[in-house]
């Protein structure tokens, strides 16, 4: 499946698969020019999660890395070099 690489849409797909409470996507990659798994027009390969989700209850750091990682598996595919999440 391609999917078009963007904040907007890795967070439509975010809020569709864990409903959180909070969310943040955040394109970072301008910042990582030059670095491994950057290209060229400096967007859609380094992204910033901010989240809180009532899913994650109970759970393990791990295991809710996990469901943000599963929710965005089509984004990785299709490049996404690097996502830093930050459970909130």
């Amino acid at each position: 499946m391609s999917v078009t690489i963007s904040a907007p849409a890795m967070d439509a797909a975010l809020r569709e698969r864990l409903q959180p409470t909070l969310l943040e996507v955040i394109d970072e990659s301008y910042q990582h020019a030059g670095h491994a798994g950057a290209n060229d027009s400096g967007v859609g390969t380094h992204f910033r999660i901010r989240i809180a989700c009532s899913g994650f209850d109970g759970k393990s750091r791990v295991a809710r890395h996990r469901l943000v990682y599963d929710a965005l598996q089509d984004f990785i595919d299709q490049g996404v070099h690097a996502i830093a999440i930050e459970v909130l």
